[in-house]
């Protein structure tokens, strides 16, 4: 999808030396692996229409991207699955991201976006929602360098901070980072990191809030106005659903 045309140095910013020190902690060299080439569209090859999803632990972004998917036709891709996929295969990463998800840290940010930059380039659509990233500036920087592209939508599902922990505790899924201590680490993280991700796309233009409390039809029925506008982009997906307000709308 993307051709390598560039090489890129170093994006270590002043924002993201805290985060650094995490890879220094696992043997990753930081220059080294900030060190990679800036890829952008095939000339005449139309730009991927991203989707970026936000929300804390619990907020439930994961059940609406399952209605989007399903409404509109886009691939969906979860940060978070890919990284528990690489636990679960023992790669080489594998250990380093347990350990950071048992602590409640967040991974390097060019582990994450090269997981990504794989699945986008493997696969055959074009129309693409992004689960649970970018989760720092510095993974949206990442992004924006290595990948090439720039979201068209951000959506943000806001939910009260008891509401996701209530949630996470009674989902039971046998996940190692769903107790209530590490609970609280992680919703203190995401909104220390996070928060800068939303008010920046907020200022751009590009970020619609929606309210995660409610049943999850009334929460899918603020999502759906929100890709109106961009109803011919993603009719040209091969996989829209025909029972979609995108198709029937156009009717």
């Amino acid at each position: 999808m993307w051709r390598r045309v560039a090489s890129l140095s170093p994006m270590i910013s002043s924002s993201s030396r805290s985060l650094a020190r995490n890879h220094a902690a696992f043997g990753l060299n930081v220059r080294e692996t900030f060190s990679t080439e800036i890829s952008k569209p095939e000339e005449g090859e139309k730009a991927p229409f991203i989707t970026f999803v936000l929300g804390g632990p619990g907020s439930g972004k994961g059940t609406q991207c399952e209605k989007i998917v399903e409404t509109f036709g886009l691939t969906h891709l979860s940060a978070g699955d890919l990284l528990r996929r690489e636990i679960a295969m023992h790669t080489k990463n594998g250990d380093m991201i347990l350990n950071l998800i048992k602590d409640g840290k967040i991974v390097p940010s060019e582990v994450t976006v090269r997981l990504l930059q794989k699945e986008l380039e493997s696969s055959n659509s074009s129309k693409f929602l992004i689960d649970g990233f970018p989760r720092t500036q510095e993974n949206r920087v990442a992004f924006e360098h290595i990948v090439g592209a720039d979201p068209d939508v951000v959506l943000f599902f806001d939910c009260p901070e008891e509401e996701m922990v209530k949630r996470v505790l009674n989902r039971n899924q046998g996940r190692v980072d769903d107790n209530i201590t590490t609970m609280k680490k992680r919703l203190k993280i995401f909104e220390a990191l996070n928060r800068p991700v939303i008010d920046y796309y907020k200022n751009k233009g590009k970020l619609y809030t929606i309210n995660a409390v409610g049943t999850v039809d009334d929460i899918f029925k603020q999502v759906l106005p929100i890709f109106t506008p961009f109803r011919e982009q993603l009719k040209q997906s091969r996989h829209v659903n025909p029972k979609s307000p995108l198709v029937e709308n156009s009717s």
